[in-house]
This record gives structure tokens, sequence and C-alpha cells, in this order.
């Protein structure tokens, strides 16, 4: 199956060159190419992007400004000309930042960083393994091309994320290739109870339960109508 593009740019060459990479790797299909991050937005409404690759500078919204505003973000390359805006894009977690003007091995290498993300799980999954030998249970969790080991005591809360998943701990956040299923038959339900179909939460991290929602440190999460039995029983056995 193709990776699916989206390119966003304000600069016809930069576009152009974009498209004609993109044309000439079989795996990837460009679906559209605009010149503002505020078209971009109604095209995510519309079509399922698997890779977005995003100039910076741009009028009315810039490049990281529309990032941060996406809840459910595909796969994002930075394509810039500014490499003081390097450190704010790796913080939000994109695959790569391309200077330009970059050419077709820098281009291809990056790609396949995202091929490197897209393969299947059961290949991103090194190991989710907790050593109960141990006081302080662990997993590894696989990103990119980096094996993360996480203490279970420092993960808040797991959010999915389309395929992947989003692991927030008490200091970073990590993006995996899994399903939440995979997550929740691995992680134990009294730990690590399955709350809302796009939350998984660490039970001993919750700082309050007010209505439908439970707090995280800032963070409020819903509590699914689906979920809400099973996690009022979980409490009560507490």
């Amino acid at each position: 199956m193709k990776i699916k593009c989206l390119i966003i740019d304000d600069e016809p060459l930069a576009q152009r060159i974009l498209e004609r990479y993109i044309q000439d790797v079989s795996s990837l299909e460009m679906v559209q190419k605009c010149n503002n991050a505020l078209d971009a937005i109604e095209i995510l409404k519309e079509q399922k992007i698997d890779l977005i690759f995003l100039d910076i500078n741009m009028p009315k919204l810039t490049g990281l400004e529309f990032l941060r505003s996406l809840k459910h973000p595909p796969l994002v390359i930075v394509t810039t000309a500014y490499a003081e805006f390097a450190i704010q894009g790796y913080e939000l977690n994109v695959v790569d930042y391309l200077m330009k003007p970059f050419g077709m091995a820098r281009f291809l290498k990056a790609i396949q960083k995202v091929h490197d993300l897209l393969k299947p799980r059961e290949h991103s999954l090194t190991g989710i393994t907790s050593d109960t030998s141990r006081e302080d249970q662990y997993i590894f969790i696989k990103s990119s091309k980096k094996t993360y080991c996480i203490s279970l005591n420092d993960i808040l809360y797991i959010e999915a994320l389309g395929d992947y998943v989003k692991i927030y701990t008490t200091d970073r956040m990590i993006v995996s290739y899994h399903s939440m299923k995979n997550l929740e038959n691995l992680l134990s339900p009294k730990q690590f109870p399955r709350i809302h179909k796009s939350f998984i939460v660490s039970l001993s991290k919750i700082e309050l339960i007010e209505g439908n929602q439970v707090k995280l440190r800032d963070r409020y999460i819903p509590i699914g109508t689906i979920y809400k039995s099973e996690f009022e029983k979980l409490i009560r056995m507490i």
C-alpha cells in the first residue's frame, strides 16, 4: 500500500521539487498540495493522509502552529530554509527535518525513516517486557530506530494516534507504531485501565476524578461510556 502524501508549502518551486521526488519513489503517492496550512486543515478532514511535507515559514499560520493544532497528526517531514526551527520541530516529534535546498539522496534518507516507522507492528515491537523480579517493572518500546526502556512507574497515560500510540511519561512523549489493543493486552488492566477508546491511563497517576473525566497532571482525560462501568468497579475494588 502506498504512503499517501500531502505537500504544504507556499513556494511553487519547492512544491514542484517535492512533487517530482515523490513521483520518483514508487512507495509514495501525492494526494494533494496546498499553499497554506489553513487549506491543509480542510484536506485532512476530507482525505486520508499518511505523510505531510511541511514548510515552516508560511502566511496566516506557520507550519509549527499548524502542527501544534492537530490532535492526531500524520507523520511529518519538515522542509524549510530556517535551521533555527529544527529543535522546535523535533520537540513536536517530526520524522525528519530537511533543509532547503535538499537533493534526492537526502530526501530518500528521510523517506527511509518513514518506512522504518511504518514497518509491521511485529517488527516495531522489539519487546514489551516486564521483569517481575525487580521492584521497578519496565517495558521496551521501539520508536523509529531507537528502543526506549520505560519504567511502568513513569507512564502517565497512552493516547491513540491512528495506527500509532503516544506514550506520555513523567519526562517525555514517545510515538510508536502499535494498536491500543496491543498495549491493552500487554499491560495489567488493574494498573493501566482503558477508560476511553483513545486512552489508557496509569491508575496510580490519577490525581482526581471529576464527573466523566480523570485528571493526570495538567491533562483532563474523558471516561468513555462503554468503559465507565469497569472503571468504577476497579476503583471500588481499591
